[in-house]
């Protein structure tokens, strides 16, 4: 009997010690309520994939606690940035990027680098469309090219979110196809910059496919062209006569100029790697979902997805090419 006791003590004995290594390795995961930051405007597409995240990560269950959408614009996306980057070590915050990440400490100088941050997730690349009121004289890329060209300088009024970013750079690339200067006029975010030219306030836009999409249903707006090296795969028809695949790219409308915007996952610094690994685990799960799907194709979106060395290394030659860009178009800080 007593050899019986001693036994069962060194059995629990033994399973105690393993029990607590095994307890260390589980799983982090979020303990209270995640700040979910989008540095631009309410409506944009930026923050619409964070609110469409926020909704199918509750509805599917895909973790215990909710996310909550904060919008920091301020800055053009400073405010976000900076904000996150001085939340060191904060497993309980992300941020979602668009090029911002790069076009706003490069235009500013403000004291932040995509480096400051922990990279997570590249969800997909964000289209531009150039896009007319469908009023306009304008039905094809080559006619409005054609058009800025013969016209006045400034007498053609471009749309855009915010100021020496993603949508004034695309301006000036136009500005240099037609050898002629247009008004460029900033809004605080693409859901704003939609509205404008379905009033016909301003001549164009270069609005994401998911800022504009439901005025082009509406019969509002005219897609003319898509600033991507390859025409959109999505066939599905949204007018009685047009699909995202029935827009061709700008350069084979005759409109030369190429562009795609990030959107993607980061942390605070000084993040754990089983933080980076709940965060990166979840997304995977996000865009396996039916409902991703249908988001990704009414958004029209390039789904490349990258994490790992991978976005590293994607994330430093994009910081490059908007550098260039930048530098031609006279946006760096001094």
């Amino acid at each position: 009997m007593k050899l019986l006791t001693r036994l069962a003590c060194s059995a629990a004995a033994a399973l105690a010690l393993t029990a607590a290594p095994l307890a260390a390795l589980a799983a982090w995961e979020p303990t209270k309520p995640v700040e979910f930051v989008v540095p631009a405007g309410t409506g944009g597409g930026a923050d619409q994939m964070a609110r469409f995240i926020q909704g199918v990560v509750a509805k599917n269950k895909l973790m215990k606690q909710p996310i909550i959408v904060v919008n920091k614009s301020g800055g053009a996306g400073a405010e976000g940035f900076l904000d996150v980057k001085g939340d060191k070590g904060n497993g309980h915050k992300i941020v979602i990027t668009l090029s911002n990440l790069f076009t706003t400490p490069l235009a500013t100088g403000v004291p932040f680098n995509w480096r400051d941050l922990t990279p997570v997730q590249m969800l997909a690349l964000d289209q531009f469309v150039l896009w007319v009121n469908e009023e306009s004289p304008h039905k094809t890329a080559k006619a409005y090219l054609d058009a800025v060209k013969a016209g006045a300088p400034n007498s053609f009024k471009m749309g855009g979110t915010g100021s020496k970013q993603e949508d004034q750079i695309i301006t000036v690339m136009i500005e240099k196809a037609a050898g002629k200067k247009m008004t460029y006029i900033p809004y605080k975010g693409g859901g704003d910059v939609a509205v404008q030219l379905v009033g016909n306030h301003v001549t164009s836009t270069v609005n994401n496919p998911i800022e504009a999409e439901s005025h082009w249903r509406a019969g509002k707006l005219r897609p003319l062209c898509v600033m991507d090296k390859a025409p959109m795969p999505y066939k599905t028809k949204l007018t009685a006569t047009q699909s995202w695949a029935d827009i061709p790219t700008c350069a084979s409308a005759g409109l030369p100029v190429d562009y795609v915007m990030l959107r993607g996952i980061f942390m605070p610094p000084g993040v754990t790697p089983d933080q980076v690994a709940f965060y990166t685990d979840l997304f995977k799960k996000v865009r396996a979902l039916p409902e991703w799907k249908d988001f990704m194709d009414k958004g029209a979106f390039n789904t490349t997805a990258l994490s790992g060395q991978e976005f590293f290394d994607w994330l430093g030659k994009n910081e490059q090419m908007h550098r260039v860009l930048m530098r031609e178009a006279g946006f760096l800080a001094q």
